[in-house]
């Protein structure tokens, strides 16, 4: 026999179902939140970066003015600056050249060994379905 303190099955399952869903709404505000002080973070991190990117570009620019300073001690400081111009334009023509290779090796962007395997498993599966018929 039930007491009056006893719930009926019917009434622990909607607690169980309203606990249940509460518990889930909390974890994904908490999950909403966690993901939310991480993006400020990398945010925070990325304007670092691209600060950094910056003062880089400065650095290599004033090595650059120090390179033809220096050549321009031997030379005149218009065939320095040229000098280190063309160097400068072949080093970032090797290095264009490596980029257009590598891009090139990751065209089509299709995963195509993925794509011959789902292949493979279609052809399987039908014929696997044609043998079952027979």
């Amino acid at each position: 026999m039930a007491t009056t303190n006893e719930a009926s099955t019917a009434d622990l399952i909607k607690q169980l179902s309203e606990q249940t869903s509460r518990l889930v709404r909390q974890e994904l505000e908490l999950a909403r939140t966690e993901l939310t002080i991480k993006g400020k973070r990398a945010g925070a991190g990325a304007g670092m970066f691209g600060g950094a990117g910056i003062l880089g570009l400065y650095a290599g620019g004033a090595l650059v003015a120090a390179i033809i300073g220096a050549l321009s001690l031997a030379m005149d400081v218009w065939l320095a600056a040229l000098i280190v111009a063309v160097v400068l334009g072949a080093v970032a023509a090797v290095i264009a050249l490596a980029a257009k290779k590598k891009v090139q090796e990751a065209l089509p962007p299709v995963p195509e060994d993925s794509v011959e395997s789902v292949k493979e498993d279609v052809q399987w599966t039908k014929t696997r379905a044609q043998q079952g018929r027979r």
